[in-house]
């Protein structure tokens, strides 16, 4: 069900960037599912870069797509306490039995951000995301951001951040 949509026009990646830093802000965005769909290209991993970066990763941001699962922790503060993150990217999914014996279950049942590329992948094994953000390229640079919330969290997210 889709409680809430939003259309961006990102002109250049800095304006991706400058969108996954609003997101970033967000506290509620620390207990998120973001699903990330778009063609190969279309700037997904680019959005999960910007929005790590912005949380406070540092060091290398590898995409998972060979891996499937890549971790990120980002230290407690005075401010916040620890975040862990989990940047899936299902493109080279391919057996749902990987699902169980890679203990994926546990992955999204356990606190912390969950960042999605290509779910339509793990279809039927995914929960529901808080957010789904879908990516068309306009050309060289330029993108259309389609978002979707699709639970209150979602919509509060969205309503916050995205106006």
């Amino acid at each position: 069900m889709i409680l809430e949509t939003r259309q961006q026009h990102w002109s250049d990646e800095a304006a991706c960037e400058a969108t996954a830093r609003a997101l970033a802000r967000h506290p509620a965005l620390r207990r998120a599912c973001i699903e990330l769909h778009g063609p190969l290209g279309a700037g997904k991993t680019t959005f999960a870069r910007h929005l790590l970066r912005a949380l406070g990763v540092s060091g290398r941001i590898k995409s998972p797509s060979y891996a499937i699962v890549e971790p990120h922790e980002v230290p407690a503060t005075a401010e916040a306490d620890k975040l862990d993150i989990w940047h899936f990217d299902f493109y080279r999914f391919g057996d749902p039995r990987e699902w169980e014996d890679a203990g994926f279950r546990d992955l999204f049942a356990s606190p912390g951000l969950k960042l999605v590329e290509w779910p339509e992948k793990a279809s039927g094994l995914l929960p529901v995301p808080d957010l789904s953000l879908s990516l068309l390229p306009q050309g060289e640079d330029s993108r259309t951001a389609q978002w979707q919330a699709c639970t209150p969290l979602g919509a509060a997210l969205l309503n916050e951040t995205l106006p």
